[in-house]
């Protein structure tokens, strides 16, 4: 768990119960009423069927995953992340619904050994005071 002075989230009137939920390690999905695609992050348009108005209800989702792309980052370019490298961020398909894609960083460390699709669980890291976002742990891993 980090308390530095890291950035976090501002959320606006589509992602507040994103990160509403985040703060309680629960992951949530918008969910479009026209097409009943999950999407992430929620927006005016649905991605998936382009309507302009998807009232987005939100649903739990387990986040568990595959890992389809990683890099780990070496250098700061934002303030509050000095301390923090080398990290790794893992791109992950979600297994609630095929192409739906969440970035986070991957818990294990820079020395954890990756491989395409490999299987990751999600979990959450504190960055301040009632504020978390999603990380992933690889699975089978402590």
């Amino acid at each position: 768990m980090s308390t530095s002075t890291r950035p976090v989230p501002l959320p606006d009137e589509y992602s507040a119960p994103y990160w509403s939920a985040a703060a309680e390690h629960r992951l949530v999905l918008a969910r479009c009423a026209s097409c009943h695609e999950l999407s992430l992050p929620p927006a005016p348009l649905c991605p998936n069927c382009h309507s302009t108005a998807p009232s987005w209800t939100w649903v739990d989702a387990e986040g568990s995953g595959r890992i389809r792309s990683w890099t780990t980052m070496r250098s700061s370019f934002l303030p509050g992340f000095g301390e923090e490298v080398p990290f790794v961020l893992v791109d992950v398909e979600l297994d609630a619904q095929r192409d739906l894609r969440l970035i986070g960083r991957l818990l294990d460390g820079p020395t954890a050994v990756l491989r395409l699709d490999a299987r990751v669980i999600l979990g959450f890291e504190d960055i301040g005071t009632g504020v978390a976002v999603p990380a992933f742990s690889l699975a089978g891993t402590s």
